[in-house]
């Protein structure tokens, strides 16, 4: 098997990757799909999730974790109160959906045995 020359991408292909990782995708079948070692899109998703799009830009000339989206400089401070307040609203999100379906399995639960499997029996049991 040949080495795979170095591929660079987008911030644009990137950034959806993290996405869909955040999303809840399949991270292998991703892998598999664009041809991109776990490894890498894992790197993407933490950078995007510490740093949000911004990330995942290409800085030229500057060594790993220095400029201007740094996490402690206040220049990332909207960008990350905008983040959290993403999360916040998911979270809420998700909380009435898990609500919806505990009421459904819980009426699920109060029918009576013969509702919930279609009917009464073909046969009768054995002992009656």
């Amino acid at each position: 098997m040949g080495r795979r020359k170095n591929r660079r991408h987008s911030a644009e292909f990137r950034i959806e990757i993290a996405q869909q990782m955040l999303a809840g995708e399949n991270v292998s079948e991703l892998s598999s799909r664009y041809k991109i070692k776990r490894s890498m899109m894992y790197r993407w998703r933490e950078a995007y999730l510490k740093q949000g799009p911004a990330g995942l830009q290409r800085r030229p000339g500057r060594p790993k974790g220095q400029g201007p989206t740094r996490v402690g400089n206040a220049s990332a401070e909207p960008r990350l109160r905008q983040r959290i307040a993403e999360l916040e609203r998911k979270i809420g999100q998700q909380a009435l959906e898990m609500d919806f379906f505990k009421g459904v399995f819980k009426r699920l639960e109060e029918l009576p045995r013969t509702s919930r499997c279609g009917g009464t029996p073909s046969t009768r049991r054995s002992g009656e």
